[in-house]
């Protein structure tokens, strides 16, 4: 059946876009500046302008409570989501921290866990990957490469940040070695088993599975890959028909296995202007969105309660996984123990007849 699509005509092209983890706000990228939106109303909070040149990328931190931005300027700026909204709309609101340690165009973000605790990655043309704490500002640790730096993502226990570069390789840097140096080179020839041979063309996104055992990466050569994080193998390739500009692992929701599961929230027009500016012929502008005849349709769950419940359905699924794994493990072994056994028999039997 042909889904209603909408449009939403932005004031210039979109080189970056992302959503708040908590699903509220949307964050574009269109030439320097970066457009906030309310998901749920439409309405256009904020236009920040901060950066000299084009956007390149956009993330927020996992509690939705932080986004980083970089741009070509090569600076990378903090923003507190909360300062943005409380601003006056005559005033730009001030980043928290501004990163310009970068020589080069910033071409990637990372965001770790933690929320404002958490740590942060950037990638550049400069050829490095630095790593920063988004709580106090400072620089953690610079990596330098002999190419660019495309793509750059860390995996779920932070002890590896993965790096794609410009010639198709892709790096893997240990964040646990040991003497911990602020200033490191990356040495090809002497840390050779630490990368990633496959890709013909730049790699342009990485992304890591929960488990940290698995590596999907995209690239211009018109590939996506899946690799196994342990041994470098790749694993399955995909093929496309034009470079592949975005590719992630993500958790499959609860819902998405539901048959009926359907959004129960029309998706609002995204407005051009900012909120409060607007004409006030517009009927309705200031007005709140309510849903009548909710007690009619389903139990009184609120907002809260749902997502809660989502999440506990979601994790449940994650544990079940991991607890089935093991299981599965466990029976694998036994089954090859028999099997050893078996043959230890026949060898003895077929030995004694001889």
């Amino acid at each position: 059946q042909d889904q209603l699509q909408q449009k939403i005509i932005c004031p210039g092209p979109v080189t970056c876009l992302t959503a708040s983890p908590n699903g509220l706000y949307i964050l574009a990228g269109v030439a320097e500046s970066i457009y906030l939106w309310e998901v749920s109303n439409g309405n256009l909070l904020a236009i920040l302008n901060r950066h000299y040149q084009d956007l390149t990328c956009l993330c927020f931190t996992d509690d939705s409570s932080h986004f980083l931005s970089g741009a070509k300027d090569c600076l990378a700026l903090v923003w507190n989501l909360y300062s943005v909204l409380q601003a006056e709309p005559s005033q730009i609101p001030d980043p928290r921290h501004v990163w310009s340690r970068h020589s080069l165009p910033i071409t990637d973000l990372c965001c770790g866990f933690g929320g404002p605790l958490a740590r942060a990655a950037t990638a550049s043309l400069d050829q490095t990957a630095k790593l920063w704490e988004i709580s106090s500002g400072e620089l953690l640790l610079s990596v330098l490469f002999d190419v660019g730096i495309m793509a750059v993502t860390l995996d779920l226990s932070e002890y590896h940040m993965f790096c794609g570069g410009m010639d198709g390789s892709i790096f893997q840097v240990d964040l646990f070695a040991w003497p911990v140096q602020r200033d490191r080179t990356f040495q090809t020839e002497r840390e050779n088993g630490k990368i990633f041979k496959g890709h013909r063309n730049q790699v342009t996104c990485l992304s890591v599975s929960t488990d940290g055992s698995l590596l999907l990466s995209g690239s211009h050569d018109e590939t996506v890959r899946l690799w196994d994080v342990q041994s470098k193998q790749c694993l399955k390739t995909m093929n496309h028909k034009g470079p592949v500009t975005n590719a992630f692992i993500v958790l499959a929701p609860a819902n998405m296995f539901n048959p009926d599961g359907k959004p129960s929230v029309p998706l609002p027009k995204f407005s051009k202007h900012l909120h409060g500016t607007e004409s006030n012929d517009e009927q309705g502008s200031e007005g709140v969105t309510l849903r009548l005849g909710l007690h009619q349709q389903e139990s009184g769950e609120s907002y809260l309660e749902k997502a809660e419940k989502m999440y506990s359905q979601m994790y449940s699924t994650r544990e079940k996984n991991l607890v089935g794994d093991q299981e599965h493990l466990t029976i694998q072994v036994s089954e090859l123990e028999e099997e050893v056994s078996t043959l230890r028999k026949i060898n003895k039997n077929l030995f004694d007849f001889s």
